[in-house]
């Protein structure tokens, strides 16, 4: 079943000016064991199984569709955008002072909110992700984390995530443009493990763990939902090769938006 690709102008105001109700979604976890954070470290991954209720999870996925609705999801891709609705969910996921006090967990101190994206793959054999890190985008001197949402089943078959185990330990690797204009790793790893989720769990990952997925050649879109932070002594590097701090200047403006914009044009902005 695909997206619809194109709205009316009535349907696209509609949507873009639907108040999303002041909403509160349930982060049901505040702390890690010591188990959890030294498995984190050893392998740059944790599964965290119903982080959030499956009730919650339907609202956000249905919140997330909407998203896709007014932006577009064309076939054969996975679309992502970092806008979401004042007093949604999702406001209230992103957030969550539970969910930066995980992340600051897992990274060993203080940290802030990076940027959230929505990561949905169309149906019908869109959407594969070439292996990369985060890092082979925005370059991190230190901690960034990514906690990457299941708003639907997440299944070999619709393209759930695949994450190379220990890969964060040999730093940040070479990588090079693909083919849709997104970055991969030049050597893809030779051994992987599939996230199998349902609606709720969450996967954390470092910036540095090697990750990607396969085509969905089911016929329902895969919903996921992804927020990252960083550490707050973090440096990106610019264009020029000097790094700033991400305090001092944050790389997006990651505060929700009254009205979710329709894009004129699909651009790579990576992360």
């Amino acid at each position: 079943m695909g997206i619809k690709a194109s709205f009316s102008h009535e349907e696209r105001e509609t949507i873009m000016s639907s108040a999303a109700s002041a909403t509160q979604v349930n982060v049901i976890r505040n702390s890690f064991t010591e188990k959890e954070v030294t498995f984190y470290k050893e392998e740059g991954y944790l599964l965290i199984r119903d982080l959030i209720s499956a009730q919650d999870a339907a609202l956000l996925r249905r919140e997330t569709m909407d998203i896709m609705a007014a932006i577009g999801l064309p076939m054969t891709a996975l679309r992502q955008t970092t806008e979401y609705l004042e007093g949604s969910g999702l406001d209230s996921l992103i957030n969550s002072p539970r969910l930066l006090a995980l992340a600051a967990q897992l990274m060993g101190g203080p940290s802030t909110l990076y940027m959230p994206f929505t990561a949905v793959k169309s149906g019908g054999g869109g959407g594969r992700f070439h292996f990369h890190q985060d890092n082979n985008y925005t370059r991190f001197d230190g901690p960034g984390i990514n906690l990457w949402f299941a708003l639907s089943p997440m299944t070999e078959e619709n393209g759930c995530l695949q994450i190379a185990p220990k890969s964060h330990l040999k730093g940040t690797l070479e990588s090079m443009a693909s083919e849709a204009g997104h970055r991969k790793v030049v050597n893809d790893p030779k051994t992987f493990t599939s996230i199998l989720m349902n609606p709720g769990d969450c996967v954390a990952f470092s910036r540095l763990t090697v990750h990607g997925s396969c085509p969905n050649v089911t016929p329902e879109p895969r919903v996921a939902y992804a927020v990252q932070f960083h550490r707050n002594d973090v440096k990106a590097r610019r264009e020029d090769g000097s790094y700033v701090s991400l305090l001092e200047k944050p790389r997006w403006k990651t505060g929700p938006v009254k009205a979710i914009a329709v894009p004129k044009a699909e651009k790579i902005e990576g992360h």
